[in-house]
């Protein structure tokens, strides 16, 4: 169906920037809405950023709205988020997801899911 890699994750110093990016391979990624969630240790997964197909519409969570720019390359069939003035408390593991309808795939139901990455923000 969809295989989702995620990548660019690591450690970076606080205020710091990081770009994670996924990769879509197995169908025509522009027909599927996608999203970011990102799961820090001993807490559930959540919902950072979703984009629709078309890429022209976007969602953001409210801890990272102004800081985190979701988009998407349809054509090289990747995603990408854009961390910007990154804080120790978005340290966790970063899982791209992918889905037919961008509500449900932002809601954690999408359809397919990547392995995540891991980023690590230092005080």
């Amino acid at each position: 169906q969809v295989h989702l890699v995620e990548s660019g994750g690591g450690l970076v110093q606080a205020g710091g920037s990081l770009r994670l990016s996924c990769a879509a391979s197995g169908r025509t990624f522009s027909g599927y809405a996608m999203a970011w969630f990102r799961q820090a240790p001993g807490k559930e997964r959540e919902f950072v950023a979703g984009v629709s197909w078309s890429g022209d519409v976007t969602h953001y969570a409210d801890s990272v709205k102004g800081r985190f720019t979701i988009s998407r390359d349809n054509a090289k069939m990747r995603g990408y988020l854009q961390m910007n003035s990154l804080k120790p408390e978005d340290t966790a593991i970063y899982t791209c997801a992918a889905g037919i309808i961008l509500r449900s795939t932002m809601n954690g139901r999408g359809d397919f899911w990547g392995q995540g990455t891991q980023v690590t923000v230092s005080s």
